[in-house]
């Protein structure tokens, strides 16, 4: 379980977040949608201690991140390309995020075979340095990268961007059948109001760093919803 407490980040004038309290409960897909500004990344940031909160709390399973980094081992995320070595290939990528894990390499290449779908032939075996593969390759890279512990809570800013039709629809399904494999808590953030509505269970609405909406999302419930406040047909 997350919870945020009377959490606050602001810059100069602006105000990035202003939540004085939300829950995500374990087992949610929950989809944080908001036009750019709306505080999505801000959120995320704070969560994974690379940005103070001026005030307030988050707490994953009643852990301070910024106090401890027990939450560390059940936790992944991909935010952008900051995350990723981009002087290794992937498949060294990999192999040296399973050494800090304690992870047999054996066990490395077993989780990686999982993801040879979504990868699409154009990560593995390549002889490519990350910084050399395309962005939606980078991408994918990242995103296998935050699930190759098999985390109990998996945060991806913006997943869907760079990648082609096919692979936004395999990464949609990969998303679900974590989620329901593995009872992982899955938080996505994202412009695509489809992909969001199509994967989550619960979808917040961000508007100036506020939570200004916590939508039930049964059966796509939340579309109507959400199309209304951004507009279209």
């Amino acid at each position: 379980m997350i919870t945020i407490t009377n959490l606050k980040k602001q810059f100069g004038e602006t105000i990035a977040c202003d939540i004085p309290s939300f829950t995500v409960n374990d087992g949610d897909v929950l989809g944080l949608v908001g036009n750019n500004g709306a505080g999505k990344t801000t959120l995320f940031r704070m969560m994974l201690d690379l940005l103070c909160p001026d005030e307030g709390t988050i707490l994953i399973d009643g852990i301070n991140p910024k106090e401890s980094e027990a939450w560390k081992p059940t936790t992944g995320a991909y935010i952008d390309e900051g995350f990723l070595i981009d002087y290794l290939t992937p498949e060294e990528y990999f192999t040296f995020l399973g050494k800090i894990c304690n992870m047999p390499q054996s066990e490395v290449e077993e989780r990686l075979s999982h993801y040879e779908h979504f990868a699409g032939g154009e990560v593995f075996g390549q002889q490519k340095l990350i910084r050399n593969l395309s962005a939606g390759n980078k991408q994918k890279v990242g995103i296998i990268a935050a699930m190759l512990r098999r985390p109990k809570v998996l945060v991806l800013d913006e997943p869907f961007n760079f990648l082609d039709p096919t692979s936004q629809n395999n990464l949609k399904h990969l998303l679900t059948s974590y989620n329901k494999e593995h009872g992982a808590t899955v938080i996505v953030s994202s412009h695509n109001l489809q992909h969001t509505v199509d994967i989550s269970t619960r979808i917040a609405l961000l508007e100036k760093g506020r939570i200004i909406n916590d939508l039930t999302n049964t059966d796509g419930s939340a579309k109507s919803q959400l199309t209304d406040y951004f507009g279209g047909e």
